[in-house]
Parts: C-alpha cells; structure tokens; sequence
C-alpha cells in the first residue's frame, strides 16, 4: 500500500516580527507632529505628515530586519546607518533649521550608526555571515 502524500502545512501569518518596528513606527510618527506644530493646534496636514513619517520608518525598520540578512555586513551597516541619518535628519529639518544643519546631524546620526552597527555584525558574525556558535 502506498502512503498518502502530506499536505504541506500553510505558513501561518507571524506577527513576530512587526513589534519593534511599530513601536518606533508609533512613536516616531507621534513626535514629528509636535515638534511641525511649534505650539500650534493640531492641524489637518501635521496629522498626516505624523501618520505617513510612522508608516515609512516601521516598514523601512521591518523590511531591513527582515531581509538585510541577505546583504554583506558592510552594506547592511550602511544602510541601517542611512536609515538613522534619513529619519534624524527629517526630524531636525522639520523643527526650522536650516537644510545645511539637518543633513549635517542626519550625516553625523548615520556615521556613527554605521560604525556600531558593523562593530555589532562584525563581532556577533563568522566569516560567512551567518550568527556567532556561542
């Protein structure tokens, strides 16, 4: 008598992975509106700059968690870097300082990032990327 074949299971939905990145996500897109309204009311379109800011960095966090793995260490501290440097940047540019000022903490925010986030890969790695035995 032959076997059955086995039905593969489905992969069920995880939300594991999506927590962290809300949290940021929520928090980011809470704050962008307060320092946009200087004291203000809550306006219309400060809602909607705080809502769209939260949705853009908790998918940009989620998708760079997600599959960064399959970039080199080097590349992927880059971008982790460039994620920070983007996302401080817009925050300082958003509170009235100038484009100059802004680009030069978000460049300053994403050199430092990368340096500890390639010391972090760079120690917790073996040679082929994959995680430390220990």
């Amino acid at each position: 008598m032959a076997a059955h074949a086995a039905v593969p299971a489905r992969r069920q939905f995880s939300t594991h992975g999506w927590a962290l990145p809300v949290i940021v996500g929520i928090s980011y897109g809470l704050y962008a509106p307060v320092i946009l309204r200087d004291g203000g009311p809550l306006a219309w379109s400060q809602f909607w700059v705080g809502l769209i800011s939260a949705v853009v960095l908790a998918v940009a966090i989620h998708s760079l968690h997600r599959y960064g793995r399959r970039l080199r260490r080097e590349l992927r501290a880059v971008a982790w870097g460039a994620l920070a440097g983007i996302a401080i940047g817009f925050l300082v540019g958003l509170s009235g300082h100038s484009v100059l000022y802004s680009s030069t903490v978000g460049l300053i925010v994403a050199g430092v990032t990368t340096a500890f986030a390639y010391y972090s890969f760079y120690t917790h790695e073996d040679a082929a990327g994959r995680p430390a035995p220990y």
